[in-house]
């Protein structure tokens, strides 16, 4: 692979890839190729497949008025789900490094207007979910 590329693939461009791929094709075994990123790679698909329900059900939750599930791109709410997974489950990346690698990571699937809405989205969440950590 290219050197140039090898940069684009970041571990949450990977991570996104992953889910998509899997929400296509359900029943298609995830592959999780040698990377020095492999665990979180497969730490962070797993378990957001795994706590879909209650992913969904926390942003529900806390973006009932922000976020509509059914008017909502795929693409964007696979990102927000990992999002929202890594928010939840891996505590010891903190909230505003988070946001930044998935608005990062966004800009290589989404159009501007959806990366704002996205950051905006992140923000609002990350606080509720995050709140007990950071007071």
């Amino acid at each position: 692979m290219p050197k140039d590329n090898k940069k684009l693939m970041t571990p949450r461009i990977r991570v996104i890839q992953k889910l998509y791929g899997s929400s296509m094709n359900p029943d298609e075994i995830i592959e999780y190729p040698k990377s020095q990123y492999k665990k979180f790679i497969k730490d962070v698909v797993q378990g957001t497949i795994e706590r879909k329900e209650l992913i969904e059900e926390t942003i529900k939750n806390h973006l009932d008025k922000d976020l509509n599930f059914n008017r909502t791109e795929k693409l964007l709410k696979l990102i927000v789900f990992a999002a929202v997974y890594e928010l939840m489950f891996k505590h010891n990346n903190p909230r505003k490094v988070i946001i930044n690698e998935y608005v990062k990571t966004s800009e290589h699937f989404l159009e501007a207007v959806q990366i704002k809405y996205l950051n905006a989205i992140l923000d609002k969440i990350s606080k509720k979910i995050r709140k007990i950590d950071e007071e």
